[in-house]
């Protein structure tokens, strides 16, 4: 069992799950239940993945929980480019919070990736 916490990986999605989760509070309350909730799932999914997987037994299964975590930011990317769209997120704080996320995402992949040549040697 890996400790999560030492993941560069990990500590970006986390950053981006506590930024997600403050910028939504103040969303309006007709979206608590469908665009706030769908975009704060999506964004903890990503650093909750990268710790579930991290105690799994070997880097074959790491990888696939990184995979999901993975998938969670794309769907994230979207739902923060949606929200932004309909007005409920302004340009800037859109450009902030994709911003941390293309950075989270980029680690993630570089953290899949390594396992992947890990497993092979």
């Amino acid at each position: 069992m890996m400790p999560y916490e030492k993941f560069e990986a990990w500590k970006r999605t986390h950053q981006l799950a506590l930024e997600v989760y403050r910028i939504t509070s103040t969303w309006p309350a007709g979206e608590r239940y469908c665009l706030t909730a769908q975009t704060r799932r999506a964004a903890l999914s990503a650093p909750t993945n990268i710790a579930e997987g991290a105690a799994k037994r070997g880097l074959r299964e790491f990888r696939r929980y990184l995979d999901i975590s993975l998938g969670s930011l794309s769907e994230l990317s979207y739902l923060l480019r949606f929200s932004k769209d309909c007005g409920v997120l302004d340009e800037e704080t859109f450009q902030s919070l994709e911003e941390l996320r293309s950075k989270a995402g980029v680690l993630t992949w570089r953290l899949y990736r390594c396992l992947g040549r890990s497993s092979h040697a």
